[in-house]
C-alpha cells in the first residue's frame, strides 16, 4: 500500500527512497516520480515539508510486508 511522506531539510527523491525504502534499486526512483507528478519540478533538492507518495515496492505483496520471489535473470561474463 502507498504511503505518504514529508521531506525533510535537504532531502532529495533518492535520499527519500533509502531512507525510508532501504534502497533505490529495481526502479523504486523512476516509480516514486511517476507516483508524485510535478515533483521533479521543484529542483534536486525537495522544500522541507513536500508530501511525496512512496509506492510499493517491486517484489512485495500488497500489503508490502511479505517478500514475493522475484525471478533472478541469468548473466554472462564476458571474462570467463
Amino acid at each position: 500500500m502507498p504511503r505518504t511522506v514529508t521531506a525533510r531539510q535537504g532531502d532529495t527523491i533518492d535520499a527519500i527512497c533509502w531512507r525510508v525504502l532501504g534502497t533505490t534499486a529495481g526502479g523504486v526512483v523512476e516509480a516514486e516520480l511517476d507516483a508524485n507528478p510535478g515533483l521533479a519540478v521543484l529542483g534536486p533538492f525537495l522544500p522541507e515539508g513536500t508530501a511525496v507518495i512512496l509506492p510499493d515496492l517491486p517484489g512485495t505483496d500488497a500489503a508490502g510486508t511479505i517478500p514475493v520471489p522475484v525471478p533472478v535473470l541469468a548473466t554472462v561474463n564476458l571474462w570467463d
